[in-house]
């Protein structure tokens, strides 16, 4: 499930409900890192894993690491290179033609600060619009939304939300510049 502009509490229950689906993708995923040799075999992975079908042009460099997979909707014409993470309890969605570059961190959980509910899990979406380009070891947090044509530059931690034409970097990721499209 998806919650855009939405943060939702998660407690033990929930989780328990999805406890067969977690366990059951994360050896999905294992058997995907260690077996998968081609690009067929890793669509047929990630299929299983989402519950939806595969872009054909879907292009992954393994390893990948999610926590629940069932969250993760890809369009078409998507790049992940290796050892990206994401965590997805709260949603993932990857428009068209979106690039992310290795040891890239999506993740859309988080804990309740409060120490009495602290094992409770606040799960909110992340979004990433057509062509958007997350640079290495970056990390997306919950709720953003990263806009169409935008840069996340290497290493940057995005707290915000991110706006179309745009490139951020830094901790926390800060505007740098606009991207001007050339015609």
């Amino acid at each position: 499930m998806i919650y855009i502009n939405k943060t939702v509490r998660l407690t033990a229950t929930d989780l328990a409900d999805r406890r067969a689906t977690i366990n059951r993708n994360q050896r999905l995923v294992r058997d995907m890192n260690a077996n998968a040799d081609s690009a067929k075999m890793i669509a047929q992975f990630i299929s299983e894993i989402t519950g939806r079908p595969a872009p054909k042009d879907l292009q992954m460099k393994l390893p990948f690491s999610t926590d629940y997979g069932a969250g993760i909707e890809f369009g078409n014409n998507v790049l992940l290179n290796a050892n990206v993470q994401m965590t997805d309890l709260g949603g993932i969605k990857l428009e068209d033609n979106v690039l992310i570059g290795p040891g890239a961190s999506l993740i859309t959980v988080n804990h309740d600060p409060d120490p009495d509910n602290r094992r409770e899990l606040l799960v909110s979406s992340i979004h990433v619009l057509q062509n958007a380009w997350i640079g290495a070891r970056a990390i997306v947090l919950p709720g953003v939304t990263i806009g169409r044509n935008s840069i996340v530059g290497a290493g940057a931690v995005v707290t915000k939300d991110v706006p179309d034409n745009t490139v951020v970097a830094g901790v926390p990721a800060k505007e740098i510049r606009k991207i001007v499209r050339r015609d």
